[in-house]
């Protein structure tokens, strides 16, 4: 690979992560009910709604959960991967292969969503608590269903919740090594994998 190949790689893969964030994290405030009047939820349903809006009339949601969402997010990831094959190898590979991992980088996504979510919460709750900031109130309304598991195992040190540090072990652990052993069972090309 050029450099002239690699740069091309690298500004289509920002472009178009950077709307597949925006996509899944409509599924995803949809998912965790986060307000919808917050102007960043708005952001995310105006930017999303034109490509949406199509397949919605043919996807229903299903269980409450958003699957045109979902849906686009692993056609868009997939497009991406096909795009990255074909100017890397000259070929996109076979189609299962590509959905699978799509699906594979759309949960890698999911998972660093909260985790970043997370980090926000985190971080606001140390230098600014009982902010009203828009996004910091979406950072706290994603993290909570992830820390939920962990507020009813982990008891609360005196008004000090280190619930988050066992979620960010638990995330790191599916990140470093459950995701990985999927991505090489799946037969993921490295450069693929190392995208998401």
């Amino acid at each position: 690979m050029n450099a002239l190949s690699g740069a091309t790689i690298f500004v289509i893969q920002s472009l178009v992560s950077l709307y597949l964030i925006i996509v899944l994290l409509r599924f995803v405030l949809q998912l965790v009910k986060a307000n919808f009047y917050n102007p960043l939820s708005q952001f995310a349903v105006k930017a999303t709604q034109p490509l949406l809006k199509p397949i919605r009339r043919v996807v229903p949601s299903l269980f409450g959960l958003d699957m045109s969402s979902l849906l686009l997010a692993v056609v868009i990831q997939a497009l991406l991967m096909a795009i990255i094959m074909m100017l890397t190898f000259g070929t996109i590979g076979d189609l299962p292969h590509l959905l699978i991992w799509a699906v594979i980088g759309v949960t890698s996504l999911f998972i660093k969503i909260f985790f970043v979510a997370m980090i926000v919460m985190v971080i606001v709750s140390w230098i600014a608590p009982g902010t009203h900031n828009p996004a910091a109130e979406l950072a706290y309304q994603i993290a909570e269903p992830a820390l939920a598991p962990f507020r009813r195992i982990v008891p609360n040190l005196g008004g000090m919740d280190i619930s988050p540090i066992f979620a960010f072990i638990a995330i790191q652990v599916i990140q470093s090594f459950l995701m990985p052993q999927i991505a090489a069972y799946a037969s993921m090309p490295d450069i693929l994998w190392r995208m998401i």
